[in-house]
């Protein structure tokens, strides 16, 4: 490992400020926060969504300004390969064109926005290369293979012909890592890169990167909200709470004594494993600077909710001329379950086994080959299109990936209003109070009901 005392500062954030123009007037996205990333060295910024750490990542790669901020004040200074630093605050777009995804690479938070649906993965892979790297399409295409063997993807050699939507959330993600990585950059930017990814693939993935920061000397900027990442990974820590840097230390300083309530919060919320033992029920999360309601939680029962028996589907694959069916993917096979009033059952397994398509499959969003869903007395797979969208009021779905899910051009209360003007179910001021209800439980300012999503 390097000595970082000694390595001089790849990039250096100095007094950064970011403003966000809204309807309801400017939005301060961060404020006056500096801190430096060493050669060798992975820097881990910490704190709840809505803090500042993309802002900070997104301001570094100059690529704020496409989502409505302005760098207002502060610089951000970039050592580069064979030149003196500049100031990537005042730079050009045209030199950073250059840097981008060349020096500075950057894994980013949505593998489903980040990737292009028109393009197949080995475009996207070969791109940067041929692009930076002037290498020729064969040079371009043995690399991107030997990139999607590094972040294990199966069978990568067919994956390089498909299309970003034939692939699971999980993949997808792993693309966009091995995309940052194509170029070997000076700094590397992980945007909470392992949100996706089960546990043996994420502990790979963070071995990676830790092995390309030891072997190149690249520097890491990490922004995760996951304790466990930065205990692994970090060599010093900066907590960010509300646009602000409030702590900054090596890991042990911040996990041994941690300074700020917000840091002493963020750490009191880590899960410790038999920590429900012996609990009828779980108690509600504290969560800093909000006025925690006494809420009274729920018991679960044992009487069953949803049943699934034998559940099957899978997708066809097409091929030849006239579009036959020439094989399956076996997404889900003969799963079965049930699931109590409320209580909670996870589905976990790796990223392509068939979790996701499981849960669309008891909406029947994706049609089941076979199989029978039950919820509460009714029989899901028997109904018909009306009955099935009125079985929807009793059962919804959070979807994998919250920038996709939502639609870029309406405002927010409405989004959330939809729902309820789909089904008629309330009017004038019980739909504005019961909105309003939603944005106090989830904990979000009753201001963000007029912003849009990229707000």
């Amino acid at each position: 490992m390097l000595d970082q005392t000694s390595a001089t500062p790849i990039a250096q954030i100095q007094e950064l400020r970011v403003e966000f123009q809204t309807q309801d007037g400017p939005v301060l996205g961060v404020e006056n926060v500096s801190f430096d990333i060493r050669a060798g060295e992975t820097v881990c910024v910490v704190g709840e969504s809505g803090s500042g750490k993309s802002v900070s990542s997104l301001s570094l790669m100059r690529l704020v300004e496409f989502g409505g901020g302005r760098i207002a004040g502060g610089r951000l200074l970039f050592k580069r390969q064979h030149a003196p630093a500049i100031d990537l605050a005042r730079t050009n777009q045209d030199i950073m064109r250059e840097i981008r995804g060349n020096e500075i690479g950057m894994i980013f938070q949505e593998p489903m926005t980040a990737l292009n649906p028109v393009f197949t993965v080995g475009r996207q892979l070969t791109e940067g290369l041929r692009l930076h790297k002037k290498m020729s399409r064969s040079e371009a295409e043995s690399r991107a293979l030997e990139l999607l063997t590094q972040v294990r993807i199966p069978e990568p050699e067919r994956r390089l012909t498909q299309y970003p939507h034939e692939l699971s959330g999980g993949m997808r993600q792993r693309v966009v890592i091995a995309m940052a990585l194509a170029c070997s950059p000076r700094l590397l930017i992980a945007d909470e890169p392992t949100t996706a990814l089960d546990v043996t693939i994420q502990a790979e993935i963070l071995a990676l990167i830790d092995r390309l920061k030891r072997e190149t000397g690249t520097a890491v900027m990490f922004i995760t909200h996951d304790m466990a990442v930065v205990a692994q990974m970090a060599d010093r820590v900066v907590v960010m709470f509300r646009g602000n840097k409030v702590e900054e230390g090596t890991v042990e300083e911040i996990f041994e004594n941690p300074q700020h309530p917000y840091t002493k919060a963020l750490l009191a919320a880590v899960p410790k494993l038999g920590e429900m033992r012996g609990k009828p029920y779980p108690e509600p999360m504290k969560l800093l600077g909000t006025q925690n309601k006494e809420i009274v939680p729920i018991k679960g029962t044992q009487d069953t909710l949803l049943t699934v028996k034998n559940l099957t589907t899978r997708f066809p694959v097409t091929g030849g001329f006239l579009r036959r069916t020439v094989a399956n993917v076996h997404a889900v096979e003969d799963l079965s379950f049930t699931i109590n009033k409320g209580q909670t059952l996870s589905l976990v397994g790796e990223s392509g086994c068939g979790k996701s398509t499981a849960g669309r499959s008891v909406l029947r969003l994706v049609e089941p080959m076979s199989g029978e869903i039950n919820i509460d007395g009714k029989d899901i797979m028997e109904l018909n299109a009306k009955g099935l969208r009125e079985a929807r009021l009793d059962m919804q779905m959070i979807f994998q990936d919250p920038f996709a899910s939502l639609n870029p051009q309406m405002q927010l209360s409405d989004q959330v209003a939809e729902p309820i003007h789909n089904f008629g179910t309330l009017k004038g001021e019980a739909l504005t109070k019961r909105i309003e209800m939603l944005f106090d439980r989830v904990e979000l300012p009753r201001s963000f009901m007029r912003r849009f999503p990229h707000e």
